[in-house]
């Protein structure tokens, strides 16, 4: 019983960040058929934020997460707006410049930070016993701001005007402009909603683990794993895919190492391909 509550502690903590990164990936696919494989380093865009707002100036936790998350979203909107945009449905330009932009932001935090690890405080200190198990205090608090936020996006998506035009979009940007739609507008909102997305996950996961140049590089495949797990362009799909996916790295790096969790995900999406091609709830066409 204690190692299947510690494992569904990290299972959550896991699948709602996860989410969170893997709901910008996709929304950015849905609206700009651009897969922006510098999405990983926009996560850390917002670790480093993290680390020189709170860790170097002090300003408090919360604070810090909301400016990591609007700073990146802006730097996202710079990218759209500057490089992203003359590639809009042309894929494989589109990714060949993310590419290239996650080198260049690696290179950039690299010459500005060093590449060595940094720390970042942890906001609380301290365990909470639940039963025979014990959990980080901070771990459970990103649980719980990961769901506020994706509550949030959830709320934003489905139940506000502009949730509403940017599905519009993604469903057919020519009707939609015909009713009036900028989709330009739609398409630049979008992406900084995608990049403040990863940005305020890196900012939460920043205190947990170590900050470097490259932790945008798992991340990213993790986020590429779970978009086509669940579905290019789905978003219920993507929420499915990463709760499948925490839960199957956490049982398989409790009981053995992170290599063998690596590899289980991969054999996770292979059999899920072979059987739904287009992913858990991909569209048809």
């Amino acid at each position: 019983m204690q190692i299947a509550i510690q494992i569904a502690i990290i299972a959550l903590m896991s699948t709602f960040v996860y989410a969170l990164v893997a709901l910008g990936f996709t929304l950015v696919f849905g609206i700009l058929r651009v897969v922006n494989f510098a999405h990983g380093e926009f996560y850390m865009l917002g670790a480093y934020a993290m680390y020189v707002f709170y860790g170097q100036f002090g300003w408090s936790y919360l604070s810090s997460i909301a400016a990591a998350a609007v700073l990146v979203g802006l730097l996202g909107l710079l990218a759209e707006r500057g490089l992203f945009r003359r590639f809009v449905g042309d894929e494989m330009g589109g990714m060949i410049m993310s590419l290239a932009l996650a080198i260049t932001l690696q290179v950039g935090i690299s010459l500005l930070f060093s590449v060595d690890d940094q720390s970042v405080p942890r906001p609380v200190e301290g365990a909470l016993q639940i039963g025979q198990a014990f959990f980080a205090e901070d771990q459970l608090l990103i649980v719980g701001m990961s769901i506020l936020a994706l509550a949030g996006f959830y709320f934003l998506i489905e139940r506000t005007r502009i949730g509403i035009t940017i599905r519009a979009v993604a469903q057919d940007r020519e009707v939609a402009r015909l009713q009036g739609v900028s989709s330009w507008k739609i398409m630049a909102f979008t992406f900084a909603l995608s990049s403040g997305l990863a940005g305020l996950s890196g900012a939460l996961m920043a205190p947990v683990y170590t900050v470097h140049p490259y932790m945008g590089e798992a991340v990213v495949v993790k986020a590429f794993i779970i978009v086509v797990l669940g579905g290019l362009g789905s978003l219920p799909g993507a929420v499915v895919a990463a709760f499948i996916l925490s839960v199957t790295e956490a049982v398989a790096s409790t009981f053995y190492n992170a290599t063998v969790a690596t590899m289980l995900s991969f054999l996770v999406v292979m059999a899920v391909l072979l059987v739904k091609p287009r992913g858990l709830m991909g569209r048809s066409s």
